[in-house]
């Protein structure tokens, strides 16, 4: 539609300064073509739990269908603290949120202030430099070194000052797969300390970590645990990405103010979902990533072999490939991805939007592995057929 300038509808600054992510047209893709969509996070795998369904219904006829506590339904409360290793009182320590998202949302408003700094890593998920931004706050990207993807703690401590009051991390991480340490954390705790600042984790892939490790979270890590705000969802872990049930674990203090916040913006989500989800059993960490894992190993096998390299994939459901060795750097991962859906019918995700610059991410790709195995073997038979 053609406006002229005095009927041009008046947008706010900070909605106009975020930027168009740049996975919009994977999505498009990924609707329009008979593909194999390796490229979204929605997840094949694990199986939705039929219990879990069935008492979602059973929770909407026994009349669980108007408003939920803003703060979220007492039991399942109680379960998400029972899951996290650190001691954690379900009344005034957890928030159940509308997604991992809005519990992003909510930490930063929370936190930050209009002016302040935020500390991000780079390659890291899009939407976390677009929150930074949107709540009015500026990021600091800290570079992650390929193909390992680890920082440098020189790099670390150089991205923190007297503006800064938070640090926004990943673990396991999307888009590269990395798990921190403790070690690491460890360091990421010392600036936090000096500079007295928020870490804010997304620890929505907790559940999945490979060869032996250890999810460590922000909860875990003393001079972390008393600034530290986990994200977590179980969009991944129980396959249910649109019942959007997140939550929000941090001291009383900051959650206090982050129901305040919470209260003001969704106020809640859906009532019976959140029953459903705390009656039913949860799946055992171990056994979820052992059958996470199964796929990981499938996955590298199958684009090794179609000659991306990559550093072994350490925990959460995607893999971060670089396309070099089969381009020869002529062609950026857009142009590759959208060649590959024609060629072959699978569809990847450019790795651009996931780093701090487009030139940055022109030589990688992310793929997600959460899928059934009938779907990652019919994605090998074409890929190599090709």
């Amino acid at each position: 539609m053609t406006y002229s300038p005095a009927e041009r509808p008046v947008v706010s600054q900070r909605s106009a300064g975020v930027a168009d992510s740049g996975l919009a047209e994977v999505f498009m893709l990924a609707r329009s073509r008979d593909a194999i969509d390796l490229a979204i996070g929605t997840p094949g795998h694990p199986e939705v739990s039929t219990d879990m369904i069935e008492e979602a219904a059973r929770a909407m006829r026994a009349g669980h269908n108007q408003y939920e506590h803003p703060m979220g339904d007492a039991l399942l409360r109680r379960r998400i603290a029972e899951s996290l290793n650190a001691a954690t009182d379900p009344d005034t320590e957890i928030t159940v949120t509308a997604g991992a998202t809005e519990g992003l949302y909510i930490a930063l408003l929370g936190s930050v202030d209009p002016g302040d700094e935020v500390v991000l890593f780079t390659p890291g998920f899009d939407q976390f430099a677009s929150a930074i931004r949107l709540v009015g706050a500026v990021p600091r990207f800290v570079p992650l070194q390929a193909p390992e993807w680890r920082f440098d703690p020189a790099d670390l401590a150089a991205a923190f000052g007297p503006r800064t009051r938070a640090i926004v991390l990943n673990t396991p991480s999307n888009p590269t797969g990395r798990v921190l340490t403790r070690e690491e954390m460890d360091v990421i705790a010392e600036s936090c300390e000096r500079w007295n600042v928020t870490a804010i984790c997304d620890e929505v892939y907790g559940n999945f970590v490979f060869d032996g490790r250890r999810h460590v979270s922000v909860a875990d890590v003393p001079g972390l645990a008393e600034r530290s705000v986990v994200v977590g969802s179980l969009s991944k872990s129980h396959a249910v990405s649109g019942w959007r049930i997140g939550f929000l674990r941090a001291d009383p203090v900051r959650t206090e103010a982050f129901r305040r916040v919470h209260a003001l913006t969704t106020l809640g989500t859906a009532a019976p979902l959140q029953v459903a989800a705390g009656r039913v059993d949860w799946a055992d960490p171990e056994e979820a990533s052992a059958q996470m894992e199964r796929r990981r190993d499938l996955a590298q096998d199958i684009f090794s072999r179609v000659g991306m390299k990559f550093a072994p994939v350490e925990g959460g459901c995607f893999l971060f490939a670089d396309i070099g060795p089969i381009t020869g750097g002529r062609t950026d991962s857009l142009t590759f991805v959208r060649d590959l859906l024609d060629r072959c019918g699978v569809l990847l995700t450019p790795g651009f939007p996931f780093c701090s610059g487009p030139e940055l991410g022109a030589q990688y790709v992310r793929i997600a592995f959460n899928r059934r195995m009938e779907t990652l073997h019919e994605a090998e038979r074409r890929l190599l057929a090709a």
